[in-house]
């Protein structure tokens, strides 16, 4: 007699599949991913998935805008998630077959933009008093946009020793990232809010979650075309290694986990 299992939603397998997750070290953003699913398919029951369903979500997102490859870690993370509730009985495994027959998207990894010495001066012209600094620390020690707009002055900024430290970042490891002159300088004049922890904040004391909108009218503006925010990374890491800086030391401050991923 073939034991039937309980219907289970997809939220109820979130909970002990994050407290799995704990023990890898890049949790964080596998805590992240799984909240936006969870978003998506929170009450839906896990014997109720199917190709359909999963490929739905995949043109969903990809007329967001959202890139191949963040798509396939979605699909990546929903089959891995699959392959524990079957594990421990939460799911049937005619349900995993389903899901695992879903196909990943085409990526194209090649695409690498980055602006050239004279593109960054234009962009920071046209950048608004609130945007301008934001830029500069992307441009000057190729953080991400969250970890930018999520500094805080105590938690994370030593300028007397000239370092930003980061305790939580994508791959769950910390990392800490030189300050340079011209960062030094836009730090320092930056005024510090006493309403406020964080070093970027709007006028009503909270801090930015995001600055597509300025960004996009400061690019505008540039006449620079097809660059995003993410793009000040590749800037950055371009730069550095145009200028001789050896490859191991450009991946430990992108804060990447291998070489073939700086590469």
């Amino acid at each position: 007699k073939i034991k039937e299992i309980k219907k289970y939603s997809f939220n109820e397998l979130v909970s002990p599949y994050l407290k799995w997750a704990k023990r890898q070290k890049a949790y964080i953003s596998k805590r992240n991913l799984v909240n936006q699913l969870c978003t998506k398919f929170g009450n839906y029951p896990l014997n109720s998935f199917n190709a359909r369903l999963l490929e739905g979500h995949q043109s969903k997102l990809l007329s967001k805008g959202r890139a191949p490859a963040t798509i396939n870690r979605h699909l990546a993370t929903i089959k891995h998630m699959f392959t524990k509730a079957v594990e421990w009985s939460m799911a049937g495994e005619e349900i995993l077959k389903t899901v695992r027959k879903v196909k990943q998207l085409k990526e194209n990894n090649k695409r690498l933009r980055y602006l050239p010495k004279e593109e960054c001066k234009m962009l920071l012209e046209y950048c608004k008093p609130h945007l301008k600094p934001i830029v500069l620390t992307a441009l000057n020690t190729g953080m991400r946009k969250e970890e930018i707009l999520s500094l805080e002055w105590e938690k994370h900024i030593d300028l007397r020793h000239g370092f930003i430290l980061l305790d939580q970042t994508k791959n769950g490891e910390r990392r800490e990232v030189p300050i340079n002159s011209t960062l030094q300088n836009t730090l320092k004049g930056i005024i510090r809010r006493i309403d406020s922890p964080f070093v970027f904040v709007r006028d009503d004391g909270k801090r930015y979650r995001d600055v597509k909108r300025s960004f996009k009218t400061a690019l505008k503006y540039a006449g620079i075309k097809d660059f995003k925010f993410h793009d000040l990374r590749h800037t950055f890491a371009s730069h550095l290694v145009m200028a001789g800086v050896d490859i191991t030391t450009v991946k430990e401050l992108l804060g990447h986990k291998t070489l073939t991923m700086t590469l």
